[in-house]
This record gives C-alpha cells, structure tokens and sequence, in this order.
C-alpha cells in the first residue's frame, strides 16, 4: 500500500516513522551483513526524538527581516547614493564598479585553459562554436 500520505491540518500524520523503521535493519542482507549493519548503528549517534519547539517562532530566531525593508513611499536609507549608482546612465559611477563587469580576471583565468580549448576545437567534428569561443579568447589576449 506504500507510505501514507500527510494530509492538512488536522488530518496531518507523520510521514518520517515509516522511513525510520525500515532504516533499522537491511531487507535482503547477505551473510553478516546484517550484524555488522547493527554495529554500525550502535556505533553512531542517533538523534534523540523531538527537540521542544513550543514558542519557538522566526523572529526569535532570526529577528524580524521586515524591520530591514524600507517602504515605497519611506526616504532613503542611502541619501547621498544615486539612484542610478552602478549603471552606465546617469549620476553616480557606472558599471565598471560592479564585480560582474570585472572582466579581465576573468579572461586571464579563460587564458590557462587555452591550449585544451584549443585542442578540442581543432578536433574533428567540434563545434563552430567551440572554434568561435578559442578564436574570441585569442583577440582578449
């Protein structure tokens, strides 16, 4: 009939027993198996059942993460950033200070890989854009 199936709310039951129980011993175990099964877990810690969570909630926890967002219509946090900060338009620096335009570590990491993309490309049955890609890093350097 197989593991039943948790329902909402009320009619909720826990699923995680039934994985427990079959956890305890191996079906279909050869020869010995099954005792050295047994002492290893006799050798391990298992987890203790249920940890008391009453009165636990996030915000204990974790604190409360809507205290962080400023709202539409709230002033800035950051007066003196402009709004266009980061982008290539506008006041404020442009995209080059962004760590993802950050290209040319990116092309001397690709330039140690050269001579490997280079030989898969000049195989037979590559790609053109296996040739394509080796023929861009070549111009970058």
């Amino acid at each position: 009939m197989g593991t039943p199936v948790a329902g909402p709310g009320g009619f909720s039951k826990r699923t995680d027993k039934a994985v427990g129980e079959a956890n305890r011993s191996l079906p279909n175990a050869d020869y010995g198996e099954q005792a050295a099964y047994k002492d290893q877990q006799a050798g391990a810690p298992m987890a203790q059942g249920g940890q008391d969570v009453t009165g636990m909630n996030f915000n204990d926890l974790f604190g409360n993460p809507s205290s962080q967002v400023t709202g539409l219509n709230e002033d800035t946090a950051m007066p003196d950033v402009p709004v266009t900060d980061g982008a290539d338009a506008g006041a404020g620096a442009g995209s080059e200070v962004l760590s993802s335009s950050a290209s040319q570590g990116a092309s001397s990491y690709a330039a140690t890989y050269l001579p490997v993309l280079e030989f898969m490309a000049s195989r037979p049955g590559s790609s053109d854009a296996a040739r394509n890609l080796v023929r861009k890093l070549k111009s970058q350097l």
